[in-house]
């Protein structure tokens, strides 16, 4: 997977855009919906890749057992640098992985960011619960 296809995949989600809150070297990929009167929520990261063709990978917010799971499964997927290592992956994006998979990873760090955001925001994104599940399809 190249740097367009991640960046194309990230943006593909409803209220997705890019920021650089780390400097140019580095893409943030946040979700926000917005609300009456033009005013906006507070933006929440789901994914983040400096872009490095030598070091290609992107972190990934991801549930704390399938992180584990995929850790010890794939030795292109470890603890994020400079994150939460419980909750976000470090996915090495050098080939070995399904661009498949890697899509799915990411769409499950959106579902999980937008989890967390409250039913309005979700309603404003067109995102729907599942019932008796913490995740959904948008």
């Amino acid at each position: 997977m190249d740097a367009a296809k991640l960046k194309a995949i990230c943006l593909s989600f409803p209220g997705a855009f890019e920021d650089f809150p780390f400097g140019p070297e580095t893409s943030v990929f946040k979700v926000r919906a917005a609300v009456a009167g033009g005013a906006r929520h507070e933006a929440k990261m789901f994914a983040a890749s400096a872009m490095n063709p030598d070091d290609w990978s992107v972190s990934l917010k991801c549930e704390p057992a399938l992180a584990e799971q995929l850790r010890a499964a794939h030795p292109e997927i470890t603890g994020a640098w400079h994150m939460n290592k419980t909750h976000w992956n470090g996915v090495r994006l050098d080939g070995n992985l399904p661009d498949a998979m890697v899509r799915d990873m990411v769409e499950d760090s959106y579902d999980l960011v937008v989890a967390s955001l409250s039913r309005k925001q979700q309603e404003q994104l067109g995102w729907a619960r599942l019932s008796g599940s913490s995740g959904g399809p948008r």
